[in-house]
C-alpha cells in the first residue's frame, strides 16, 4: 500500500504490539497507509524487521517481549525519540495460552498466560499514559475478544484474561478521559489468523499459512456466513486509533460478524419446527 500524505492517520504516531504477523501485521499495513508512522513491536526479530524494511521510513522495528516492562517502555521511548509524540497504542500481542480442563491447567501455564494476555496490556498503558497525559490527547486499543464476553469461545485461562482486559479497558478510561484520552478493546469473533497454528505448536511460517485454511470452519460460527479477517479487526483499530471516534471511550466493541448478537435465525425457524412436531401442531 501506497502511504497517504492526506490519510485519516496522517501526522499521528502509533506503537502496535504483535505488529509482524496477524491482526497487529494488517493494523501496521492500515495505519502506515493512511499515513501515519508505526513502531512495531514484537518479538518475531526476522518478520518484524522485514515488514519494517518492506513499508520504509514511516515504520520502524522495536524487539520487545510485552510481558516485560522496560522493552515496551523501550518500545514507545523509540516511537517518542523517533517522532516526538504517541497518538495511539495498539494493545494487540497475544497467543491462546495454556489449555485443558480445570483440573490439568499448570499454575506456570496461568501465570504465563496472564502475564502475556493481561500484563502486556497493563504495561502498554501505564508508559503510553504519561505521554498522552502531556499531549491532551490519544487512543489506547487493546484487542480482547468475544471470549471475554461470552463463556465457551476459548480456553478457560485465555477468556478469563480477555474479560480481564474489557474490565480494565473500562476501569482506566474513566481515569484518563479528563486528559482527552480515549481507552476501548475490541471483541474479535473467530479471526482466520496465525493463533490457531501457533496454538498447536506450529512454527510462525506454518501457523500463517495455517491461517487461510481455518476460514471455512470460521465461516460456520458467524451468523454473518464468513470468516474473520484480520484486516476486520485492524479497520476498527483504524477507527479507534483516529479522529473519527473521539466521542468513544471505555468501550468494548465486538467485531464478530453478529456471534455474539444471539442465535442465527436460521437455528430459530428450525427451533420452532422441532416445538410444532414435537407437540403436533402443524404449520399454517
Amino acid at each position: 500500500m501506497a502511504r497517504s500524505e492526506h490519510g485519516r492517520l496522517h501526522g499521528k504516531v502509533a506503537v502496535i504490539t504483535g505488529g509482524a504477523s496477524g491482526i497487529g501485521e494488517a493494523a501496521v499495513r492500515i495505519f502506515a497507509a493512511e499515513g501515519a508512522r508505526v513502531v512495531i513491536a514484537d518479538v518475531q526479530d526476522d518478520r518484524g524487521r522485514r515488514l519494517a524494511g518492506e513499508i520504509g521510513s514511516a515504520v520502524a522495528y522495536a524487539p520487545t517481549d510485552v510481558r516485560e516492562e522496560r522493552q515496551v517502555e523501550a518500545a514507545i521511548g523509540l516511537a517518542v525519540d523517533r517522532w516526538g509524540r504517541l497518538d495511539c497504542i495498539f494493545n494487540n500481542a497475544g497467543a491462546g495460552g495454556v489449555s485443558g480442563g480445570i483440573e490439568t491447567i499448570p499454575v506456570e501455564g496461568f501465570d504465563a498466560t496472564m502475564a502475556l494476555l493481561v500484563r502486556s496490556v497493563f504495561l502498554g498503558m501505564k508508559h503510553a499514559a504519561p505521554i498522552m497525559r502531556r499531549q491532551r490527547s490519544g487512543s489506547i486499543v487493546s484487542t480482547a475478544s468475544v471470549a471475554g464476553l461470552r463463556g465457551g469461545w476459548g480456553p478457560h485461562v485465555y477468556s478469563a484474561a480477555k474479560a480481564a482486559v474489557i474490565q480494565l479497558t473500562r476501569s482506566i478510561a474513566m481515569e484518563l478521559a479528563a486528559d482527552g484520552i480515549r481507552v476501548n478493546c475490541i471483541c474479535p469473533g473467530a479471526i482466520a489468523t496465525p493463533i490457531f497454528g501457533t496454538s498447536l505448536g506450529l512454527s510462525p511460517d506454518a501457523a500463517e499459512q495455517a491461517a487461510g485454511l481455518v476460514k471455512g470452519t470460521l465461516a460456520t460460527v458467524h451468523p454473518i456466513g464468513r470468516s474473520g479477517l484480520a484486516e476486520d479487526i485492524a479497520h476498527a483499530a483504524l477507527w479507534l486509533a483516529g479522529d473519527e471516534s473521539t466521542f468513544v471511550t471505555g468501550q468494548a466493541i465486538a467485531v464478530d460478524g453478529g456471534l455474539t448478537a444471539g442465535r442465527p435465525w436460521s437455528e430459530n425457524r428450525a427451533m420452532g419446527a422441532l416445538i410444532r412436531e414435537a407437540i403436533g401442531v402443524q404449520k399454517t
